[in-house]
């Protein structure tokens, strides 16, 4: 088998790419440019039925891999977690340095969640403490850092001012009710909690209610909202 053409064709974890060879050589010391910059193909470099190059790595992720090379300065990592998890690994395995710096670096910023809740109650009452109810965990901060923590779980549909990731919104929640899924998604991204505050209400028996709202839990609605901070 002769040297590299210009346009390298691959099959990465049995997706398809193709890209320029000087792409795939961009980053020096990196396994790629290891791998291709050696004039010839190595002896332990298989190929698939199609006659492109097989790299045994996570195929839909190798995309970013190419996307970085092609430009490191204006690359824009994935805002969700978990995919920047991956990513990383594929950073290691690849020895690309910089891009492995690029998700190293965590943004300095407060988040705050909030929540409106009430106890659940059985029909003994106060003897008779079921759960906490909560009906949305609410998302403040910065548009951009509240992205990267909770990607695909944050709704964002009642956020009036698309765009602008550096601005700042009150008004994300998650797909979700579970608050400690939120504290652990947090925790993993560097936050630590810094200040909390709830409040309650004072609510009578006799307030006018919608059909359907228990009495004895509208007493014991409750506001709370948790800090956090990322230096």
């Amino acid at each position: 088998m002769g040297s590299f053409p210009p346009v390298v064709e691959l099959n990465v974890g049995g997706t398809p790419y193709a890209a320029s060879l000087k792409t795939l050589l961009a980053e020096e010391g990196s396994w790629l440019q290891e791998t291709f910059g050696g004039g010839a193909p190595p002896p332990d470099l298989p190929v698939d039925g199609r006659g492109r190059f097989f790299i045994d790595r996570d195929g839909v992720l190798f995309q970013h891999v190419l996307d970085y090379l092609r430009d490191p300065a204006r690359y824009a990592l994935p805002t969700g977690s978990l995919e920047r998890d991956r990513l990383r690994r594929e950073a290691d395995f690849f020895r690309l340095a910089g891009l492995q710096e690029q998700l190293a670096k965590q943004t300095p910023g407060c988040i705050t969640i909030g929540y409106r809740g009430s106890f659940q109650f059985g029909r003994d009452g106060l003897a008779d403490v079921k759960f906490r109810k909560i009906t949305r965990l609410l998302v403040h901060g910065r548009v951009a850092l509240c992205r990267e923590v909770f990607g695909d779980t944050l709704n964002e549909s009642r956020d009036p001012d698309h765009g602008a990731p550096d601005r700042y919104t009150a008004r994300f929640f998650l797909k979700h009710v579970f608050i400690e899924q939120a504290f652990d998604m947090l925790q993993e991204q560097g936050f630590r909690l810094v200040g909390s505050c709830g409040s309650g209400t004072a609510g009578s028996v006799s307030e006018n209610l919608k059909p359907g709202v228990d009495t004895e839990e509208n007493r014991w609605n409750h506001y709370n909202e948790f800090v956090f901070v990322r230096d």
